[in-house]
């Protein structure tokens, strides 16, 4: 009897532990993939192109690939430094309609001088 009641919670609590392990996955190779676009598209003979081509890449090698709608590379201003900034928007991997289902990250890296 005891069983009964016990094993459907203890398959529930399991369950939630992996959502939060697969989001908490998928966040922080997307946080990567936006740091090392920002690093590649800061290079002195990169261009933009490079940052979306790195991040892309990276994030083709693992199972975030399919959460992701739209990556912009661009160049702002931070104090009296310019730097390259990556921007990734993707949809989180959730089971259920619980919590947030947007994530954006971003990476930024200081702009090289030829």
């Amino acid at each position: 009897m005891d069983f009964v009641l016990v094993v459907p919670m203890l398959i529930a609590v399991g369950l939630a532990v992996l959502q939060i392990i697969l989001v908490m996955h998928v966040r922080t190779v997307l946080i990567s993939a936006a740091a090392e676009g920002a690093r590649a598209a800061a290079l002195a003979d990169a261009d933009r192109g490079a940052g979306e081509r790195r991040a892309r890449a990276i994030i083709e090698e693992s199972i975030a690939s399919s959460t992701v709608e739209r990556i912009d590379v661009h160049a702002r201003q931070s104090g009296s430094s310019v730097v390259m900034a990556v921007d990734i928007d993707a949809r989180l991997p959730l089971l259920g309609l619980f919590g947030p289902t947007a994530l954006h990250v971003h990476g930024h890296s200081l702009l090289e001088r030829a």
